[in-house]
């Protein structure tokens, strides 16, 4: 089985592969908070809800302000198995953006 892995580690490495992550998208709040993830989905998250996604490395996630989309994060590997607050994610980058 070690060998198998080790195996798949050097093709993916070879072939160029990208990592993916899989981690948790919340919502909190009471509101359900639309996304856009070009080229996978454009989800709606439900208020008070969790919902798993795997999403390859260097993958862009983006909220909408004012039908305006705005980027969230960009996937890393470090990511994964992190549970993400996404109202509280868009709360800060409406910050930094200067959108409130």
């Amino acid at each position: 089985m070690k060998l198998f892995i080790a195996t798949m580690l050097v093709i993916g490495t070879i072939t160029g592969e990208k990592k993916s992550a899989s981690f948790v998208l919340r919502n909190e709040s009471a509101s359900s908070i639309p996304l856009v993830i070009p080229g996978v989905m454009n989800p709606n998250l439900s208020p008070m809800s969790n919902s798993k996604v795997t999403l390859e490395e260097g993958q862009e996630i983006f909220f909408l302000e004012k039908k305006k989309r705005y980027l969230l994060l960009e996937v890393s590997p470090e990511l994964n198995g992190d549970t993400l607050i996404v109202n509280d994610l868009i709360k800060k980058r409406k910050q930094e953006l200067d959108l409130n």
